[in-house]
């Protein structure tokens, strides 16, 4: 962790370096890409007087391992401790300012719920939609010792390596940082009425399932005739049921081309299309740029090596700001 001069003849010199370290700080704003990898464990130090923040895609969990400072929102300042943890909307307007007299050290991961959806159901990814709006979630503070805060710690302190269980535990404490509110997402009790029960297979399965069954199979689940279900379906859904499983093939097939080395044929064949040229037409129409465009704009594969251009250009530049 590195540290500013905070003597107050040397106000005018502190002031400079700050502009100079917020300049190094933006360059966390990349970390800002859709496909930018999630549920990832990332760290990172705030000199004195910098600021952050931290309007990340999805949700943003950080802890606060070393230092103090502030969450600034509005006209609202709340003291942030080590320890501390925040869950942050990616929408949120306030910002962590660390104290005139030492730095921050901060740890902290992503998650994008439309990037989970043969994990989360329907009604959980709209609960986090839902969440964005309400002041009381939009940004939560855990303070030690909340078993969340010592959970992070303890992941932080021993580090796992990246992979399936990490991402599990990381999204596990998501869930228990909200804890009430996320079960009370799910519908409570079945009605007979047809668009209660297309309401309650929505909200409870993920919507990759849709995926898995047909129109008939699924006017056998509701207890409903093709005919009329197309019509509850477009009343409830806001699209055709064709129109709907299209998005979700198109969803998956931009999460493989970002995330993935897979040729943009092989893409296609794994997100449902019989046929290349069909893909590409589709794809084109609806974000209106090619499979191979919109990779080369949003590869994941790209952005990891970049954020490794990113750590040194930042070590880099405060050696450079600090005389080293």
């Amino acid at each position: 962790m590195y540290r500013l001069e905070t003597e107050d003849n040397c106000g005018q010199k502190r002031r400079w370096k700050c502009q100079n370290i917020m300049k190094i700080v933006d360059a966390t704003n990349e970390l800002n890409q859709p496909y930018a990898p999630h549920l990832r464990i990332r760290s990172y130090s705030l000199m004195a007087c910098a600021e952050w923040s931290p309007q990340l895609a999805g949700w943003t969990m950080i802890q606060i391992e070393d230092g103090t400072g502030y969450w600034l929102e509005g006209q609202s300042r709340r003291e942030l401790e080590a320890g501390t943890v925040l869950v942050v909307a990616g929408d949120a307007a306030g910002r962590i300012l660390a104290s005139r007299l030492n730095g921050m050290l901060l740890h902290f991961f992503t998650m994008v719920p439309e990037r989970l959806a043969g994990l989360i159901t329907q009604g959980e990814q709209d609960f986090f939609k839902r969440a964005t709006g309400r002041k009381e979630l939009v940004c939560r503070m855990l303070l030690p010792p909340h078993p969340v805060t010592m959970k992070m710690k303890e992941l932080c302190v021993r580090p796992t390596r990246a992979g399936l269980s990490l991402r599990l535990t990381l999204l596990q404490l998501l869930v228990e940082a909200f804890g009430r509110e996320l079960e009370q997402a799910e519908p409570s009790q079945v009605s007979t009425d047809v668009k209660e029960r297309l309401r309650t297979f929505l909200l409870e399965m993920p919507p990759a399932a849709m995926l898995e069954i047909s129109f008939d199979e699924l006017a056998q689940i509701t207890h409903c005739t093709p005919r009329h279900l197309s019509r509850v379906f477009y009343d409830l859904v806001g699209m055709s049921f064709r129109d709907k499983r299209a998005e979700i093939r198109l969803v998956r097939a931009r999460e493989l081309l970002a995330t993935s080395q897979s040729k943009v044929v092989e893409v296609a064949f794994k997100s449902g299309y019989k046929s290349l040229s069909l893909f590409n037409r589709m794809f084109t129409k609806h974000f209106g740029v090619s499979p191979g465009r919109w990779r080369q704009k949003n590869s994941g594969v790209k952005e990891i090596a970049e954020q490794q251009n990113i750590k040194v250009r930042v070590a880099v530049n405060q050696r450079r700001l600090l005389g080293v």
